[in-house]
């Protein structure tokens, strides 16, 4: 991968920096707006290969660190109708193929697992570029990442269900990934 950045990024193993990443999804709620939350707590490593073809992602997020900025609604997003926390405590990703689609952008696939489902799903990423880091020697890349998943297809699938008829919590959820990767070669 390159960029127009003064320096590409080479290959080499790179972890996720979580001060200067996100992990972000957004969620109609009663058909009226779009309710948008995050994950404070999660990991990953990107291993850059020698091709794109060749380069891997995996990624674990802490499904407890969900947050609304809502207090009620994250502990019903952490109950059973949702994430089901008890028994799925972690929320992973890994990367089964990355392909070119132009320029900085390219398609990567994966294998989402919620709620101890697996399914594979397409991101859309670009690469931000890489440069050198803040430690002497060392190399930082950004990448963004998007999706849209039916919750349902991970066994989401709460029903709330107005008087009216109107659906409380859409079945469309948008995943967007923010990365900064660090490395120390």
């Amino acid at each position: 991968m390159s960029s127009t950045s003064q320096t590409t990024l080479r290959p080499g193993v790179y972890n996720v920096d979580p001060v200067h990443s996100n992990v972000d999804f957004i969620v109609r709620h009663l058909v009226a707006a779009k309710v948008r939350g995050h994950f404070e707590e999660f990991s990953g490593v990107v291993t850059i290969g020698e091709s794109i073809e060749s380069s891997s992602v995996e990624a674990t997020v802490q499904a407890a660190s969900i947050t609304t900025n809502n207090e009620m609604r994250d502990g019903h997003l952490k109950s059973a109708d949702f994430l089901d926390l008890e028994n799925h405590p972690t929320l992973t990703l890994k990367s089964t193929k990355i392909t070119p689609k132009g320029g900085n952008d390219y398609a990567m696939e994966a294998d989402l697992t919620i709620r101890g489902v697996t399914k594979s799903v397409t991101f859309d990423l670009e690469f931000l570029g890489a440069g050198p880091g803040v430690a002497d020697g060392s190399i930082a890349a950004g990448f963004e990442a998007r999706t849209e998943i039916d919750r349902r297809d991970f066994k989401v699938a709460f029903e709330g269900v107005m008087e009216n008829g109107t659906v409380v919590v859409g079945n469309k959820v948008i995943i967007e990934l923010t990365v900064e990767l660090g490395s120390t070669n």
